[in-house]
């Protein structure tokens, strides 16, 4: 459902000769401000981003043990882009309720923006305790979650300061913007899962203004520029920790004729593999 929709966006725009940021009623922003995910801390400030989430090393079951092994990495993440930066933590689902509240407590010091996605989407009733439990680091949570109904649950039981619906998992561009609104309309922000690293995502960051942040997730080798490394023609990447969507008509993908091929699920090749 979320390609299915993401597509017919795309083709939206192209046969109103507009960008896709303009179909949703923007910009409201010249360019937009991201975000880098990934531990190599010193090469994402070189890339020049200014905000920052590390990874998550641990599982719940490692007790007190992961608590210091997290504390210490967090330590070392918050010495390492400084005080006044902001800096974010991905649990990736790893962690339960109790888990979640003692780790909590360690990190008071480290002043992160957010707490990530620490539980299971399907957890409602595990968010609304640590919800409760957890007043001085702000939760988002998000990504994992599908089609606006678990967004409206979490909005309407006060779980997160910020949601993070992915526009591929969500049900595409046409469902995040319901969540969205759904967000804006409780003061709850909205930071899509990996926004600002495909087309579409960047086009959503730059509709709407209640989205303080896009996500990039750094995955070029340290001292290969981003620019340099495969990525689908007409997609921007950051620069100096800000990126701005093509003004192209649609999404502004370069997409050649002949990488489409009819699909087969039962001769999968190599190089379908690579493709997908």
């Amino acid at each position: 459902i979320s390609a299915i929709d993401i597509a017919l966006w795309d083709l939206k725009g192209k046969l109103m000769g507009q960008p896709v940021y303009r179909l949703l009623g923007g910009p409201c922003r010249d360019k937009i401000l991201c975000y880098a995910t990934g531990d190599d801390l010193d090469w994402s400030q070189e890339l020049g981003f200014k905000a920052f989430k590390v990874t998550n090393p641990v599982h719940y079951d490692q007790g007190i043990e992961g608590i210091d092994i997290i504390e210490e990495k967090i330590a070392w993440a918050r010495e390492t882009v400084g005080k006044s930066t902001e800096l974010m933590f991905n649990p990736v689902m790893a962690y339960d309720v109790e888990f979640t509240i003692r780790l909590a407590e360690r990190l008071r010091p480290y002043n992160l923006r957010w707490l990530e996605e620490p539980l299971y989407p399907e957890d409602l009733e595990g968010h609304i305790q640590i919800r409760k439990a957890i007043t001085w680091i702000p939760l988002a949570t998000g990504e994992d979650h599908h089609t606006r109904i678990p967004f409206r649950q979490l909005v309407e039981n006060r779980c997160v300061d910020y949601v993070q619906p992915d526009l591929h998992w969500c049900g595409g561009m046409t469902e995040a913007i319901r969540i969205y609104y759904i967000a804006e309309a409780a003061g709850i922000k909205t930071c899509p899962h990996g926004g600002a690293g495909s087309a579409y995502g960047q086009h959503f960051l730059a509709a709407f203004p209640e989205i303080p942040y896009g996500e990039y997730g750094v995955s070029s080798p340290v001292g290969i520029p981003l620019e340099e490394i495969g990525r689908i023609p007409g997609v921007p990447f950051p620069k100096d920790g800000y990126v701005t969507p093509s003004d192209a008509p649609g999404f502004g993908m370069e997409i050649q004729a002949d990488w489409i091929t009819p699909w087969d699920h039962t001769k999968i090749t190599g190089e379908q593999v690579a493709v997908l």
